[in-house]
């Protein structure tokens, strides 16, 4: 039996609805359904009698409910005595597009777990909709996605723009793309097109600037880092925004193993798109919420000042 099970028994007592008490928890309904039937199962009782119009709490539940405010209230007094080190230490998730993941994301995990050591930090990719998805559900505390100029921000969901940065054509340097100072659609549909696939903010933005037309060839994958990956070995040309790019390490690194992951990554150049003026935006999102856990309210903070150190922006404009 863990505290935060009793905490949900109590939440779901004091708002008499699951679906409520999720929603105060920022857990997703089933999941906090199902924590609470682990719980029941180990008294072997119902604390709630489930309704249409809601959960309250069933006879055995009552009785046992002075001793569950006992236990929570103790717990709150140790809390306050231990400086609330109990709830920073909780897990922090965050969802990401693979995105500005080597100057942005790993500098600010390495800078906020020098501040929250024993505070696991949990980074999981995944498309926009999931992104979104989750943070809604409370599976994610928070979301770093790309945006276009222009782009609604979902209902229930606070947005802070952290770089903004413009669409790149992405090659090896023994590419003839290699020589241009900016590259053509033309030029882009004569090379085989690495391209994210439907779900992704890159691959609406291909869509849009081929404007029906077809490359000679082109593969679908899942991630700026595949993408680059997939450039490395020669396979073909990729578009991301130039902050998903900017940090990778340079041609000459990793010369002594040139089969590491670091040293196929920095066989990358880029080029501007000839004629294009769109802006990317990396967003750092959260789902709006009266209360934040601290450590997810200290990871936010974390991304938000290496931006402005980065000024928010990275590479040439």
């Amino acid at each position: 039996m863990r505290t935060e099970q009793l905490e949900y028994i109590a939440a779901v007592t004091r708002l008499g609805s699951l679906r409520r008490a999720a929603e105060e928890l920022r857990l997703s309904q089933p999941g906090l359904s199902e924590t609470v039937r682990n719980l029941e199962r180990e008294p072997g009782v119902d604390l709630l009698e489930r309704k249409r119009s809601g959960a309250t709490m069933s006879a055995e539940g009552r009785e046992l409910l002075p001793y569950t405010v006992h236990v929570l209230e103790a717990v709150d007094r140790l809390r306050v005595a231990a400086g609330e080190q109990h709830r920073i230490s909780r897990m922090v998730r965050a969802g990401t597009v693979n995105a500005a993941t080597v100057p942005l994301l790993v500098p600010v995990v390495r800078d906020f777990r020098a501040v929250h050591p024993v505070t696991q930090v949990e980074v999981v990719g995944a498309q926009q909709a999931e992104i979104h998805r989750a943070l809604s559900e409370g599976g994610f505390d928070l979301g770093l996605v790309n945006h276009l100029d222009g782009d609604d921000v979902p209902a229930g969901v606070e947005s802070t723009q952290l770089l903004h940065g413009r669409p790149v054509v992405c090659v090896r340097p023994d590419s003839p793309l290699a020589s241009r100072a900016a590259v053509t659609v033309d030029e882009l549909l004569a090379e085989p097109l690495i391209a994210m696939r439907s779900g992704y903010v890159m691959h609406r933005y291909v869509h849009r600037l081929l404007d029906g037309r077809a490359a000679a060839f082109s593969y679908s994958i899942d991630g700026a880092e595949m993408g680059k990956l997939m450039v490395a070995e020669g396979l073909g040309a990729t578009v991301l925004p130039d902050f998903s790019v900017a940090g990778d390490p340079p041609p000459a690194f990793g010369r002594g193993d040139p089969h590491s992951l670091r040293s196929r990554l920095g066989t990358i150049t880029c080029r501007p798109i000839e004629g294009d003026t769109t802006r990317v935006l990396l967003m750092l999102q959260r789902r709006k919420a009266e209360s934040v856990p601290r450590a997810a309210q200290d990871l936010y903070e974390v991304f938000v000042r290496r931006a402005r150190d980065l000024g928010g922006t990275l590479g040439g404009r």
